[in-house]
């Protein structure tokens, strides 16, 4: 570093001024002080890296594929201009390899949509965020053939390209801001006047926003659900599992305010008398 980036990036750290050394404790103290704009950043650009090279892994394993298969093509042709192998010996030579591509036909129809699945469809990245089969996965390494994916709780699958190419994929990184959902039930004997406050509170969701009345339970409950957008994606899990918590408890404040609540029914309930012998 230049001394006039050593000045602008001493100031920073606690005591790094004054005594000319940054310590430990005082890296880790800006570590934690940086705003979350700025480690997202950081995690992006780490994912980048991580997707450039697997991608370039998946090219030299595809390269060394071609190769394979222009030696073979390059030898053949070189028998047949320098005459060394005849016309029967690479007839019998081509019988061979037709049976040998009819048992590994599989392999090769795997090989080609996987080839297709990461270079044409290439419908995500390392540290990309996913969901296929219902189970939210994140993207940690791509190779030709396999993904492999961690589970919220870091359980590592393996999953194979052409299996992947073959399923819907939802990609929560590529997505615009997302929304979200919450349901709750209110007593159907509550006054509208305190219905329409629930959709007249702007301070507290965002602008873009609805409450509907879903559905009416036995003429004494009525299902109701808020809809309203995220300024983030579900890329960032945690933040939205905080959020919706958040979203929930606000909801729950506000219904304590409006005194909207819901119990059930009286039951009726029948005793009868058993005679015992």
């Amino acid at each position: 570093m230049i001394k006039e980036e050593v000045d602008l990036v001493f100031p920073l750290f606690d005591g790094a001024a004054e005594t000319g050394k940054i310590t430990r404790k005082a890296f880790t103290e800006w570590v934690v002080s940086l705003p979350k704009h700025f480690v997202k950043v950081y995690t992006s650009r780490k994912a980048l890296a991580h997707s450039l090279n697997d991608t370039k892994t998946a090219v030299k394993q595809l390269n060394k594929l071609v190769t394979a298969i222009l030696m073979v093509v390059t030898l053949v042709i070189w028998l047949l201009l320098l005459e060394v192998a005849t016309t029967k010996v690479l007839l019998f030579f081509s019988t061979q390899m037709v049976a040998l591509a009819f048992i590994i036909r599989n392999t090769c129809k795997n090989l080609f949509e996987s080839i297709i699945f990461v270079f044409v469809m290439h419908p995500y990245d390392v540290g990309d965020r996913f969901v296929v089969d219902g189970v939210p996965m994140l993207v940690e390494e791509m190779n030709l053939l396999s993904t492999v994916f961690l589970k919220l709780d870091n359980e590592k699958v393996y999953y194979p390209n052409a299996v992947l190419a073959t399923k819907p994929i939802s990609n929560s990184f590529r997505s615009s801001d997302m929304s979200e959902t919450v349901e709750f039930s209110i007593a159907f004997s509550t006054p509208i006047s305190k219905k329409e406050s629930l959709t007249q509170n702007p301070h507290h969701w965002s602008p873009i926003h609805t409450v509907v009345v879903k559905e009416i339970e036995n003429m004494n409950k009525m299902k109701m659900a808020l809809y309203s957008n995220h300024t983030i994606t579900f890329q960032e899990y945690s933040e939205r599992n905080i959020r919706r918590s958040e979203q929930a408890l606000a909801i729950k404040k506000i219904l304590d305010d409006l005194h909207i609540d819901y119990s059930l029914l009286p039951q009726h309930v029948h005793l009868t008398k058993s005679d015992k012998n």
